[in-house]
């Protein structure tokens, strides 16, 4: 698996937590999406920040699969190496929620904040703040936009330069995405997510995260595109693949985006994986020494670079 050893600075941070002699980071609440589509012939392609995969995708190969067609496929962007957090990995859009994500002037269409609160074991201030946060950070982070006019309708375009504005607007934080829903007259469609786990960043990060994950189906009509940001290549591929990449050391992915992958292997189609009913349960992988090294733990299941 793409998971990692602790050593070097890491590894005496994490023994020094692990003795009391360090405090943990503090966690920051987040929310990540996993987008799906269904799968085309050949696979996921990898390509550069200036391409989204798919049709038009070029680039490397590193996540790309066989000739076999069909299947689930996920979209997948590696971070930056200059990032501080997951540096090189290959994740779903996601990031930290926003205070303003939590405000009412939202507007929503779909399961309420007090629903998904009880989905997810938040409070509702905090349920609205996920729910608003994996919804914005997947248009900033994919240009897929889970909106629409109303509560049967979604974007179907969010290509041109006024969207790209606004996008990078939320980005900088010069606008909220209250307004940039309300500017444009749409809804947020709740009822496009779908929960599927949460995970809790390991004490001995330096940097750590209170993550909900979500999955959401490509809208139709909508497709990725260049959004560049953290990310310096992204790819769809399907989820057997890209774990392939990271047995062989061709990618790197942080424990929860190994362990989904590995769940979402089990679905033929995105209506399978949309139509299930998960129980969420809180994961945070620990830190165990392993043959001389300190390594992730979850389950049993030992995270080291390269290999499950």
């Amino acid at each position: 698996m793409g998971g990692f050893p602790l050593s070097g600075a890491d590894g005496e941070r994490a023994r020094d937590i692990l003795a009391g002699r360090a405090r943990p980071a503090p966690t920051r609440d987040a929310a990540t999406v996993v987008l799906l589509r269904e799968g085309a012939e050949g696979g996921g392609t990898a390509g550069s920040a200036g391409s989204a995969g798919g049709p038009g995708g070029t680039g490397g190969t590193e996540v790309a699969g066989g000739p076999e067609s069909g299947g689930v496929e996920v979209y997948l962007l590696r971070r930056k190496a200059a990032m501080a957090f997951a540096a090189g990995a290959y994740v779903f859009p996601g990031g930290s929620v926003d205070p303003r994500d939590a405000d009412h002037a939202v507007a929503w269409a779909g399961p309420s904040p007090a629903e998904w609160g009880e989905v997810f074991g938040a409070d509702e201030k905090l349920a609205r703040g996920l729910v608003c946060a994996a919804v914005r950070e997947t248009f900033e982070e994919s240009g897929v936009l889970l909106a629409g006019s109303s509560a049967a309708s979604v974007v179907a375009d969010t290509t041109g330069d006024d969207w790209e504005a606004d996008r990078l607007a939320l980005i900088d934080r010069s606008l909220s995405f209250a307004d940039f829903l309300a500017g444009r007259g749409l809804v947020l469609r709740s009822d496009l997510l779908r929960p599927w786990a949460h995970w809790i960043t390991p004490v001995v990060e330096p940097r750590r995260f209170d993550t909900r994950f979500f999955v959401a189906a490509l809208p139709a009509g909508q497709r990725t595109r260049d959004v560049g940001g953290e990310a310096d290549q992204v790819t769809w591929a399907r989820p057997a693949d890209a774990l392939a990449g990271a047995r062989d050391g061709r990618i790197f992915l942080m424990p929860p985006t190994y362990r989904t992958l590995g769940e979402l292997t089990g679905y033929a189609t995105v209506a399978d994986v949309l139509a299930v009913r998960r129980e969420i349960v809180t994961l945070m992988p620990e830190v165990a020494e392993v043959d001389g090294e300190l390594c992730l733990v979850l389950d049993g299941e030992y995270f080291r670079q390269g290999r499950p």
